[in-house]
């Protein structure tokens, strides 16, 4: 049973949205081998567990990985929410009315698309760098060795094609876990699972519908007694999730439950309304609970994501979204490290990152699962006799930054340089997303988007925001940057990227610092990043559209931006001692 034997540098196991995600971010970065395996064939993976909405900043991350359009000519673009109460009486400010409020973003709303059609542009997209999705392959052993060098191939993954059976030994650098919530990377590395899973069922169900529903193209919440917080989504090529609590009382009406039961349960669940199914795609029956991986990777060569790393109710809608935030804010950071581009400390900034907000998220989920199962959070100090759905409703609301994905921030540590602890300006300050702000293109004047004009190809983007006075070759600052051998070292490494943005138009912007453009008549882009027209400044931001620092634009602004990117990056000259970092 030995095998054949190859190497590779990273290894995704698990080619759900969050795999794949992972693996065509460091294909697209370039410079490393990936691979990616998933124990089902895609016939069965289509039909196992689908999620359906990516929120704003999702949708943002996308954009800037170059995957949004294709998204957008298959998705529903949702941007209205209605909730009714048990009588069928539509009522304000409850469901998902947060969803009214997602803006400062053109995502102001949400992109519904069904997994499986996701998957199909993430494997189309991931094929363009040559990387196809190799299945049926299960991973069956996996073994670390942290007394190699970081960059060694020191984890050896056995895996087996299940249809061949036949077994293969991968030899690779970093291996990624997104396989889900049974994850065998996870369980093969004996990593705890903390957490617990309540009694709580729920149903969810795709199909083609006929009904009275007023708005049924809508992000829609119906308040039942009997089965909870009823979902009711418009999702793409017109089709429409249902979705309920499956209490005890319920359940013990049925033999089995099966797809008349689901059916019949559903029709139960939207009353008064009427519904009639035309055709059903999809169906499933789960339990709901919470559980975190007690570490995130092992010894900095092993990496869980997505639901390998944390499992959740569908309530808040927040799964595969959270899952692409570990993905994106992982990416980069491994591509970096391995192509000795960044120090291996680096790594230890996924899980100091995204581990609050997990830890935020399963709470939040926790609370609301009860909710709309018609129970009060189980630590409730509140009125005994609250009403649930209005409850539900403040918390939500309250929460409607976190759910969007645009109030996402990191915190400033001594130990991460990826936040750093320099002075805010105007409302930002270091480790908040980076505000995507209307820009006009030189010459033609026409409308682009700094998102656009930032995609995230695994580089720092240096983004100056200039001052009046230095729109001219003169500039001390742009005559500092030339002069500075260590920022010119990461820019022929490809590693930071200029973009300078000018305060009002000009015939002229060669002497700008990398890509130029202006920004809007009244200002916007310098207003919202705090920046004065007559001062100018800095905003250095992540591959992933976090900001890493921002910089007034003083006689020091070049000795700032070398001592960060001292720490940061590495260089030609220090790849060879990156394991002494």
């Amino acid at each position: 049973m030995a095998g054949n034997m190859s190497l590779v540098d990273v290894l995704v196991v698990g080619a759900g949205p969050v795999g794949l995600i992972t693996a065509y971010q460091l294909a697209r970065f370039g410079g490393i081998s990936v691979r990616i395996i998933e124990k089902h064939v895609k016939s069965v993976q289509d039909t196992y567990g689908r999620a359906i909405t990516l929120f704003p900043r999702t949708s943002e991350m996308l954009d800037q990985l170059g995957l949004a359009d294709e998204l957008l000519q298959e998705a529903f673009a949702c941007r209205e929410t209605v909730a009714y109460d048990s009588r069928g009486e539509e009522v304000h400010g409850r469901g998902w009315s947060f969803m009214n409020e997602m803006k400062d973003t053109v995502f102001d709303f949400s992109l519904v698309l069904r997994q499986k059609y996701q998957e199909e542009i993430f494997r189309k997209a991931l094929r363009r760098y040559g990387v196809e999705v190799e299945a049926p392959v299960e991973l069956i052993g996996v073994d670390v060795n942290d007394t190699d060098p970081s960059n060694s191939h020191s984890v050896t993954a056995t895996v087996q094609n299940t249809e061949r059976k036949a077994v293969e030994t991968i030899r690779c650098k970093r291996l990624i876990g997104a396989d889900g919530g049974h994850s065998s990377v996870r369980r093969l590395l004996a990593v705890p699972f903390e957490g617990s899973t309540s009694e709580d069922k729920w149903v969810r169900i795709d199909g083609y519908v006929k009904t009275n529903l007023p708005k049924p193209r809508a992000y829609c919440a119906i308040e039942s007694p009997t089965h909870g917080n009823v979902l009711w989504v418009g999702l793409d090529r017109g089709a429409t999730r249902i979705g309920y609590a499956f209490t005890d009382d319920r359940a013990n009406a049925y033999v089995e439950f099966n797809e008349e039961a689901a059916i019949k349960e559903a029709i139960a669940a939207v009353k008064p309304f009427t519904l009639e199914f035309e055709r059903v795609d999809w169906w499933t029956i789960y339990t709901v609970g919470q559980r975190i991986a007690k570490r995130f990777s092992v010894s900095n060569r092993v990496f869980l994501v997505g639901d390998a790393c944390h499992t959740h109710s569908s309530g808040a809608a927040q799964g595969m979204n959270t899952g692409i935030h570990d993905a994106v804010n992982l990416g980069w950071k491994i591509s970096l490290e391995l192509r000795g581009l960044a120090p291996p400390f680096l790594l230890n900034t996924y899980e100091m990152e995204r581990r609050p907000h997990v830890e935020k998220l399963i709470q939040y989920d926790a609370d609301i699962s009860r909710l709309m199962t018609n129970h009060l959070p189980e630590n409730w100090e509140g009125d005994p006799a609250a009403d649930v759905n209005q409850v539900l409703a403040k918390i939500m609301d309250d929460a409607r930054h976190f759910n969007s994905g645009l109030g996402i921030s990191y915190e400033a540590l001594t130990d991460n340089p990826l936040v750093s602890a320099s002075n805010s300006i105007g409302p930002l300050k270091p480790g908040m997303k980076g505000p995507d702000i209307a820009l006009l293109r030189p010459g033609t004047f026409e409308r682009t988007r700094l998102i656009r004009e930032t995609p995230n190809i695994g580089c720092f983007y240096v983004v100056f925001f200039a001052a009046e006075s230095s729109q001219s070759p003169a500039g001390a600052l742009f005559h500092g940057l030339g002069q500075s051998k260590v920022l010119n070292k990461h820019v022929r490494n490809r590693t930071i990227t200029y973009l300078t943005i000018l305060p009002t138009k000009a015939p002229l912007v060669h002497a700008s610092h990398g890509r130029a453009y202006f920004d809007v008549e009244d200002k916007t882009g310098y207003k919202r990043y705090g920046a004065d027209p007559s001062q100018g400044g800095i905003v250095v931001t992540r591959p992933d559209g976090w900001i890493c620092a921002l910089i007034p634009g003083g006689n020091d602004a070049v000795h700032k931006l070398e001592i960060l990117f001292n720490v940061i990056l590495l260089g030609p000259l220090e790849k060879g001692n990156q394991d002494g970092a």
